[in-house]
């Protein structure tokens, strides 16, 4: 196919009226312009280009590379691959074109016919969506959340690399494992995928996870479910972070609110919580339940003769011997002072019965010292009652032990009594 051989005679009507723009040069000087070169190059008409080098019109940082291009544009030749250079205008203004070129005859002579696209609202564009990929790549890669990604078998297929300070793995290490394989217990695994299922989403989800080191730590996970074009389950996606720091917090305000300072069990706020609640499972199901009443004899003398130090560690001692008599499923708590209280579920009057003797043989036959060296004893009175069908409250159960408490008092203390 035969190159064009005068473009201002045989196709003006058609060059004119191409939107991009187009030149012809003859050994660099521009011989020809359509109109919309004109308006790219911000000339006030075709005069003002006329008879001009075109390098005059290449930003200086780019007009070697717009030389060897020339050079290389010999007549009979194929057109080269299409090129960017920076412009400058005849306002001052740089703008960035593509420039297209291939050799043509001209007028009898040897020239060049350039076509030259305006590129500046594009390359403005890639450089915002390049500023943009980076700033989104620094968030992406600074954040304390960990994204992840997973298929519909919970293989993941994408994590995040807030992973390598959150679980001290590589993301590559991650990926290509299922999710499972770093939960401590599949349970909180199998909650969060209940929760996947029947709502699509979960928000701040409890669940502890495994680093790599062994250590187990808290973490909170918000995600959805994804969907294939077909409307079918394919996998999950969200992020997920460390939230051991607070959850330690929320446990030690949880142990100041519901434990006794100086024993370690349960205060008494807690213990009678609890209590209840046993009360009216034990009242529902028509089960038996037991109340201890435990108060220590004489305790006042105590701290008045041997302080109030020797006095703390008495009832420390005293609560953790209790601790280690009891069944895993009783409870016990430090009502005030030196009285405590045990509820024993489901216990017969005989298991109630020997409970108290073997806390109160235990408690005779300790030695304590106080600060001086000086060796002392303490005993106790114990007071047991159990759950009755007519019983509506709890405080029926602790009025009767009272009095049972109240009765080996009477009777000599370190005693134990029952208040059926």
């Amino acid at each position: 196919m035969n190159a064009p051989t005068d473009p201002a005679a045989d196709n003006d009507d058609l060059l004119s009226s191409l939107p991009n723009g187009v030149l012809v040069l003859s050994e660099g000087v521009i011989q020809w312009v359509n109109p919309a070169i004109v308006l790219l190059l911000e000339a006030g008409s075709p005069h003002d280009l006329l008879g001009r080098m075109a390098t005059n019109f290449v930003y200086s940082a780019d007009q070697s590379h717009a030389l060897q291009r020339l050079q290389k544009q010999r007549p009979g030749e194929n057109a080269l691959p299409p090129t960017q250079y920076r412009v400058q205008t005849c306002e001052g203004n740089i703008r960035i074109v593509l420039v297209s070129s291939r050799p043509i005859r001209y007028l009898g002579g040897d020239a060049i016919l350039v076509s030259a696209m305006d590129m500046s609202d594009h390359s403005a564009m890639e450089e915002r969506l390049r500023i943009s990929e980076q700033n989104f790549r620094r968030m992406f890669d600074n954040m304390q959340d960990v994204y992840y990604r997973t298929d519909a078998q919970g293989v993941v297929q994408m994590v995040g690399p807030g992973v390598r300070r959150v679980l001290g793995y590589e993301p590559e290490e991650i990926m290509g494992r299922t999710a499972e394989s770093y939960y401590p217990r599949s349970s909180d695994r199998d909650a969060f995928k209940k929760v996947i299922q029947e709502k699509g989403e979960a928000a701040d989800f409890p669940g502890q996870m495994v680093r790599k080191d062994g250590q187990v730590i808290d973490i909170s996970i918000s995600s959805h479910a994804m969907h294939d074009e077909n409307g079918q389950f394919c996998g999950i996606e969200g992020i997920y972070r460390d939230v051991t720091q607070r959850k330690n917090l929320e446990r030690a305000l949880q142990r100041l609110a519901t434990t006794d300072s100086l024993t370690g069990i349960s205060n008494r706020r807690d213990f009678m919580d609890k209590a209840l609640q046993a009360f009216q499972l034990a009242q529902r199901y028509q089960q038996t339940l037991a109340l201890l009443m435990l108060d220590l004899d004489h305790f006042k003398s105590i701290n008045d003769k041997h302080g109030h130090t020797a006095g703390d560690e008495a009832l420390v001692n005293f609560a953790h011997m209790v601790k280690s008599l009891l069944r895993e499923s009783d409870l016990f708590g430090r009502l005030g002072g030196e009285e405590f209280c045990i509820v024993m579920q489901s216990a017969r009057s005989q298991e109630a019965k020997l409970l108290a003797q073997r806390i109160r043989d235990h408690l005779e036959n300790s030695v304590f010292q106080d600060v001086a060296g000086q060796d002392f004893r303490v005993t106790v009175s114990i007071g047991i009652t159990f759950n009755r069908t007519e019983d509506k409250h709890i405080q029926k159960l602790i009025e009767r032990a009272d009095k049972a408490l109240y009765q080996a008092k009477r009777d000599g203390r370190n005693r134990v009594r029952e208040q059926p």
